[in-house]
This record gives structure tokens, C-alpha cells and sequence, in this order.
């Protein structure tokens, strides 16, 4: 089980290597910070309205008093705050009211503020620093989505609109989205919708609840997997549906309830994920049953409220993990939220940029999990026919058509992409990018004249700035690809004007010029490649010949030269298509057959074979650029 680690305002908070590998090896997260795994049940629909219990949640045992609502808070939604600060919001019947207790302090609630629209039956979550609250029952205002800044009161703040009005509806969170899950359109709906906490803007469609619509269902969950019980359709339910944070996609089935029933509260630390009170068709409940988030199981007896209890506000102190993390760098963390030294982190994170007729789009992937790729922010300029490169914190994007400027991202943090640098001339039409753990390199292109180059540059990741002359390629070219382990990059492919099937290598430490590593068996463009440590695979391309394109894959071992091996076949004929890999994995993202798809396939680089489906892009694009954020095994 994880340590509790001081507070950084507290004194003398060193963390040992050996503690922190402990907590990441236990529950994948570095050690928690604040929050005493508290679980809080706030509210009812039966005397006293205003009833406050606590539990500890990595025990099990009974609930105790903690205090009292100032007002009723019958609403059954999930609160919203950190360590320092619990907030309670809406009411019964439909109220406005926010009210916030100190976990580390029993006692009464206190006024925080009002809400934009008085309501009830709320969903939505929170990091440390905003809460989000969606949807909820009101008279023609189902769909408002509002939220607070949590260490200082005072009144909601508009945030945007669900995609329709619905209350009794499920709330949950990571550090980064929140959700509303199920609950009354009026009818029953089985609906998953999610905003981004850091942003404002309307929710967007995630996926949908495992079998069957259902209102008053309660969520909580780790860092990287939200759970949703129970709920009415009209039957009342024991099913508890799990999802994944960072992947959009429909909920699975984890396991039941010990008993059937709606309007629960809900909690949960890192670990484990409780329910507690709510009705059945015969009577209110006071039962808390408890889950561990990492194994799929039905749910086992906690204890018992003071109280049999329904519509119950709940809450923890640590809930979902939030943010409650240390080391706290921005640095360590993937846009999944996880921390990126565990499972969702380094070498797990693929990025694509551009492609599909010059567009500005960036999406990722979590390539440990199937699924379909996500929205991650968008570049300065739209482009097509372009290199990346990528170190374990920062993604960096360059080869504009008609331009020479680079930019980049920061794969913790979500948003759009900022200036790096420039290239020393236009080049277009690149697509050639090699990495090591630090320096990142272009490799051709086609300069607007028009003329084929030769040139390769480099950057130094972490260091804004313009590139550096590395050396020549054998053969000047563009529409070529690249890829690499920790020190050999590979170039291969292009065309100069017709297709190549030249591989140049170079060591990437080194600045100098190209060697000649071998000959792929067609010659081939705007081609696609992806690698492990220790071998490098083509993906695709387009030939001069009639049919065009080809669904060929081929592979080197990038330590030895010689020319490429049968692989295996990608799932459709393609060209245009771009790599991302980690240490085990190689995935085709996107392409043209002719005209641009929106595939995602997978291979597992040590062996051959044909390509799997991984999911799909959430836009159809073709001559893009993809990296990861350990790609080649650099993690």
C-alpha cells in the first residue's frame, strides 16, 4: 500500500528513490501527498437532511459523525476538492447553495457561494485547483456545465453545455476530465460526455455506459480508471461499469454491487472505490460496499453509514488521486494524466501532427491500450509533409510546406504548440526524422524551387532555437521517413523526382554525413517507418508503378547494414502513413488509399506479421508526422 508523504508546506519532505519505486510498483503512482484517504456522505432524504459521515477508505469499518450541512444537501452528486477543501453543491428541491467543509478538521459546513442555476442531481469533478459541475435538475437548464476555482470562494463561473439537458446523472474525474455519465434526458440514457477541467467549451461525446441507460448510477475511480454503479432503468441495478480515462470509448463491465440499487454515494483514493447508502425497491440503505480499482471483481462489504440514507452528496479527500502526487513536475505527467515513469508515461504516449491537406491538428494515442486517438491541441500553422522528433517531455514539429519554422509541445500538458525555431532553409516535403534521447534530426526534403536536398539538421530537444547542420544524405530526397533507436537513425526511402530505395544511416551523436545501409526491395515513397531498440520497420508507400500504393512492410536490424526482410502486410495498401512506437509496440496512424483514412493498426516489432486494428484517428489524414515520447525504446 502507498505511503502518505508530507505536504511540501510542511517541513522536511525528502522522498527516498526506494520509497517512490515502491509506491509506483504497488498502485503506478509516485507517493501521495495531503489527503488521509477520507470518504465523505453528506445530505439525505431522510432526517437529519444535513448529516455528515466519514470513513477511512483504505480500511474497512463503520462510518462516524463528522458534522452537519449548513442546508440540505440532498442532490446526490459528487463533491468536488482536494486535500484542504471539500465542496458540496445544489440542493433539494433545486437550490443554488455551495457549501465546503475542511477534511482535516471535524465540524460543520460553511458557505462558499452560489452556483449559476439552482439545481440538483449534478455531475462532473475536480482537480485541486477547479471544480466542474454538469447538468443537473432544473426547469429548462439541464445542460449548464459551471464551475469554481476551489481555494477561493464565491459564486460559479459559466464553463460551456452539455450535449443535452440531463439530471440524476453520474459524476467523475482525473486530473484532467471530468464526467457525466448516464442519468435523465428525461428518459434513461446510457451517455458518456467529458469536458477538459483546465479549458471552458461544451462537453463532448466520450462513449456509453456497458449495457443498459441508467439514472442515478455514482462514480469514483483511481487516476487512470473511472468506475460508474448502479443506477434505475427502471430496474434497479448491481452492474459497475469501468472506463478508461484517457481513451474515448465505450465502458466495459467490472463487476456488481452486493446490492442492487440507485442514488449511492460514491468515493475513492487511489486504490480502492466505495458506494455507500442509497434505496433499493424496498427501502433506503445504510450498506457500503468497496472495490480495488485495479482488479475487475464484484464489490465486497465495507461497513455501514450512522444512517439508512438516500441522494447523499459524496466526496473524498484524495478521491481519484487527484493531482496528490510527488514529484509534482509538470514534466512527469502524459496527457492521460498518469505519471509518465508509469504505464501511461514514457515510451506509452504517441503523437501525430499535420497531414491531411496542410491541417493544424494534434492527436495522440496511449499505445499500451487500444483505442482511438484524442485531441491534444493544434500547431501554430497547418502542414503537410513533415518530420517530427521527440525526447521523453517535448515533441517538436518542423518542415512546413512553403515555410521554415519548427514548434513544439509539451507532452504533460495539452494545448497548443509554441515557436521553437527555424530550419536554415525551407524544406518541405521532409518526413525524414531520427532521435536519440536528445537531439533530434531532419533529414532531407524538397525546397520550393523546385529542387531535392540533401541536407540533414539537428536541434538539441530541450533547447529552443534554430537547427544546426548535421551532414548529407547519400542521395538528396524528400518524401522519405525516418526512424532510429538511442543512437543510430535511419533514413529511408523518398523520392528525387522518382521513388528511392535507398536506407542511409547515420550516428546521431555524430554530426557528418550519411552511409550507405542497404536497399529496401521497392522503390518506394511517401512511406511510413516505426522501431524498437533493435529493429527498424517500413510501413507502406507509393511506388511508380501501377497500383501505386502498397501495403508492404519490411525490416532492418538497425545495428547491423544490409537490406530490408519481409515483415508482413499492412491492412490495406497505403501511402502517407506515419509511425509511432514504444519498446514492444509499432503503430501506422493515418495515410491515403487514395484518399486520406483515419486507421490506427499495430504490429509487435520483434516478430512478423500482419498489422491488428488499434482504433482509429478521430480525423481522416495522410503525409503527417508522428513520434512518442520514448519511441525507440529511449525510455
Amino acid at each position: 500500500m502507498a505511503n502518505s508523504y508530507p505536504r511540501r508546506d510542511q517541513a522536511r519532505g525528502i522522498w527516498k528513490i526506494n520509497d517512490i519505486t515502491k509506491n509506483i510498483k504497488e498502485d503506478g503512482t509516485y507517493p501521495q501527498q495531503g489527503g488521509a484517504g477520507k470518504g465523505f456522505s453528506a445530505g439525505n432524504n431522510n432526517s437529519p437532511y444535513i448529516l455528515i459521515d466519514v470513513v477511512t477508505i483504505k480500511t474497512t469499518g463503520n462510518a462516524t459523525d463528522f458534522g452537519d450541512l449548513i442546508s440540505s444537501g440532498s442532490n446526490a452528486t459528487s463533491c468536488r476538492g482536494n486535500s484542504t477543501r471539500l465542496i458540496f453543491i445544489g440542493g433539494n428541491p433545486s437550490a443554488n447553495v455551495i457549501q465546503y467543509i475542511t477534511p482535516t478538521s471535524t465540524g460543520n459546513a460553511s458557505d462558499y457561494g452560489d452556483l449559476t442555476v439552482a439545481r440538483e442531481m449534478i455531475g462532473g469533478g475536480s482537480n485541486t485547483t477547479r471544480a466542474v459541475n454538469m447538468g443537473g435538475q432544473s426547469p429548462g437548464a439541464g445542460n449548464v456545465i459551471d464551475f469554481m476555482t476551489i481555494p477561493t470562494t464565491g459564486n460559479a463561473t459559466d464553463f460551456g453545455d452539455l450535449t443535452q439537458s440531463s439530471r440524476q446523472i453520474a459524476g467523475n474525474c482525473n486530473p484532467r476530465r471530468a464526467f457525466a455519465m448516464g442519468g435523465d434526458t428525461p428518459s434513461a440514457t446510457d451517455r458518456m460526455e467529458m469536458v477538459e477541467i483546465s479549458t471552458t467549451g461544451n462537453a463532448l461525446d466520450f462513449g456509453n455506459l456497458v449495457s443498459a441507460a441508467a439514472s442515478t448510477p455514482q462514480g469514483c475511480g483511481s487516476f487512470t480508471r473511472g468506475l460508474n454503479a448502479g443506477g434505475q432503468t427502471p430496474t434497479y441495478l448491481t452492474t459497475i461499469n469501468s472506463f478508461n480515462y484517457g481513451s474515448l470509448g465505450n465502458a466495459v463491465d467490472f463487476g456488481d454491487l452486493t446490492v442492487a440499487r440507485r442514488l449511492m454515494a460514491a468515493f475513492s483514493d487511489t486504490q480502492r472505490g466505495c458506494w455507500a447508502g442509497g434505496t433499493d425497491p424496498s427501502s433506503d440503505s445504510n450498506v457500503i460496499d468497496y472495490v480495488t480499482i485495479s482488479t475487475a471483481g464484484n464489490a465486497t462489504d465495507f461497513g455501514d453509514l450512522t444512517a439508512n440514507i438516500q441522494s447523499a452528496q459524496s466526496g473524498a479527500d484524495s478521491h481519484q488521486g487527484i493531482e496528490e502526487f510527488y514529484p509534482r513536475a509538470p514534466e512527469l505527467y502524459s496527457p492521460t494524466g498518469k505519471p509518465l515513469a508509469s504505464g501511461g508515461g514514457v515510451g506509452d504516449i504517441g503523437m501525430y501532427h499535420g497531414g491531411g491537406g496542410a491541417n493544424t491538428n494534434i492527436d495522440f494515442i496511449q499505445m499500451s491500450s487500444l483505442g482511438n486517438s484524442t485531441q491534444f491541441g493544434d500547431l501554430i500553422t497547418g502542414t503537410q509533409f513533415t518530420g517530427s522528433c521527440a525526447d521523453a517531455t517535448r515533441y517538436v514539429a518542423g518542415g512546413k510546406e512553403g515555410a521554415n519554422f519548427l514548434e513544439y509541445v509539451t507532452f504533460s500538458t495539452k494545448g497548443n504548440a509554441a515557436n521553437f525555431g527555424d530550419f536554415s532553409q525551407n524544406a518541405e516535403r521532409g518526413n525524414g526524422s531520427s532521435n536519440s534521447s536528445t537531439r533530434g534530426i531532419f533529414q532531407g526534403g524538397y525546397n520550393p524551387g523546385p529542387s531535392f536536398i540533401n541536407e540533414c539538421a539537428y536541434i538539441t530537444i530541450q533547447t529552443l532555437g534554430d537547427t544546426t547542420d548535421f551532414g548529407d544524405l547519400t542521395v538528396a530526397r524528400g518524401s522519405c521517413t525516418g526512424t532510429s533507436n538511442s543512437t543510430r537513425g535511419l533514413c529511408f526511402g523518398g523520392a528525387n523526382p522518382n521513388s528511392l530505395n535507398t536506407i542511409d544511416y547515420c550516428t546521431i551523436a555524430s554530426t557528418g554525413n550519411y552511409t550507405d545501409f542497404g536497399n529496401i526491395a521497392l522503390s518506394v515513397k511517401q512511406l511510413g517507418s516505426t522501431s524498437s531498440t533493435t529493429r527498424a520497420v517500413k510501413l507502406g508507400g507509393r511506388t511508380d508503378s501501377s497500383p501505386n500504393n502498397t501495403n508492404a512492410m519490411e525490416y532492418v536490424t538497425i545495428s547491423s547494414t544490409g537490406d530490408t526482410s519481409d515483415f508482413g502486410d499492412l491492412a490495406e495498401a497505403t501511402r502517407g502513413t506515419s509511425g509511432v512506437d514504444n519498446t514492444v509496440r509499432g503503430i501506422a496512424m493515418g495515410g491515403q488509399n487514395p484518399s486520406n483514412i483515419n486507421t490506427i493498426q499495430y504490429i509487435t516489432i520483434a516478430s512478423t506479421g500482419n498489422t491488428t486494428d488499434f482504433g482509429d484517428m478521430y480525423r481522416s489524414a495522410g503525409d503527417g508526422s508522428s513520434k512518442s515520447n520514448g519511441h525507440s525504446g529511449l525510455s
